[in-house]
């Protein structure tokens, strides 16, 4: 009799205790992303009250502050940990809402333009991050790892890669920690130069899509700059990630040819299954925006929901990053990434910059 009764009870690895689990971190997440919207309004208050020269930062820049507080003071606590890591879906989910808020023919129009940066841009990284990897002697797949990293998609890129070219942990770690590393500090950086060299909404959101890693990071480096810039910078970043399945087929054949990783029989079935299925959500949103299929109003709630989703995303990017683990991985693979980071901003800025002023972006 008790044998049945144990049967009985739920396992807690099952989908309802799964959910149940992200629960408090995803609560904490709206918290810590509604305080950063909060303290926006708050300093804004003051400065307009009191007639005080106080910075506009943007809910953006907030919420990735309040998390990175948490995570780097009192730190994210077990049972916020589930839900926390669901920034990643957010995002992904904010980035698939803010298609209501694209016509197909600026895709098209901007898609255009990006595009072709966007090649441009991936080309040298890859082979800039492998020659400047190869000259500071780091590992081979270290070198790989961090090539894809800076030219796709950040840390997706890295862990869509890891097990295409059987990458040790240690590697992975390396490059993760040095992706998140720049991300983080790009954040800063890009709004000051944008700012400084007076860019426009749409000139910077494509230098951001073109120049920072990660998806949140380079979402979010948009966003603190405007609105529009947020938006241009999700449509460049999307076109970047789009390549991420063939730049892994092409990392996955090149490992194999040296007998250090599975060789790929279906390549189709591989191309398919490394794409990022939200990037075709997104077309669906925008497709049917563009044939009328939502009204006005139901297009301005479907983008007030992306703006919800990205304030849980952009608490997650702070809360995940500690930045004393970030500096437990060795100097070098950092040393490699500032440089490469470095020369990508410099000359992506000139081809967005040359780019604006043939076409006044």
């Amino acid at each position: 009799m008790a044998d049945s009764v144990v049967l009985a009870q739920p396992r807690r690895t099952s989908l309802p205790w799964q959910v149940l689990g992200m629960v408090p971190g995803v609560l904490l997440l709206l918290g810590v992303g509604y305080a950063g919207k909060l303290t926006e309004r708050a300093t804004t208050r003051i400065a307009e009250t009191y007639h005080l020269p106080l910075p506009e930062i943007e809910y953006v820049l907030w919420a990735i502050l309040l998390g990175l507080a948490i995570s780097n003071t009192v730190g994210v606590p077990a049972i916020f940990r589930a839900g926390a890591a669901t920034y990643e879906f957010w995002l992904k989910a904010g980035i698939v809402l803010l298609g209501a808020r694209f016509l197909m023919g600026d895709l098209l129009h901007l898609g255009g333009i990006s595009l072709g940066l966007v090649f441009i841009e991936v080309i040298f990284s890859l082979v800039f991050m492998t020659l400047l990897g190869r000259g500071f002697r780091l590992r081979p797949k270290l070198v790989s790892l961090l090539a894809i990293g800076s030219s796709i998609c950040g840390v997706s890129a890295i862990l869509a890669t890891q097990s295409a070219i059987d990458a040790d942990e240690e590697d992975v770690s390396c490059a993760v920690a040095a992706i998140l590393a720049l991300g983080a500090i790009s954040l800063v950086l890009f709004p000051l130069i944008g700012h400084a060299l007076h860019l426009s909404d749409r000139a910077y959101g494509l230098w951001a899509g073109l120049a920072v890693d990660n998806t949140a990071e380079s979402t979010a480096a948009g966003a603190i700059y405007s609105d529009a810039a947020g938006k241009m910078a999700v449509l460049a970043k999307t076109c970047r990630n789009s390549l991420i399945g063939f730049a892994v087929l092409g990392y996955a054949a090149w490992w194999a040819s040296r007998g250090q990783a599975e060789r790929v029989t279906n390549k189709a079935a591989f191309l398919w299954r490394k794409f990022p299925k939200f990037i075709l959500g997104f077309l669906l949103i925008s497709l049917l925006a563009s044939v009328g299929f939502f009204t006005r109003a139901q297009a301005v709630s479907i983008g007030n929901l992306s703006r919800w989703a990205f304030l849980l995303a952009f608490a997650g990017v702070g809360l995940r990053s500690n930045l004393r683990e970030l500096g437990k991985q060795g100097a070098r693979p950092f040393i490699v990434g500032l440089i490469g980071e470095i020369a990508i901003a410099t000359i992506t800025l000139a081809m967005v910059y040359g780019t604006a002023q043939l076409f006044h972006l």
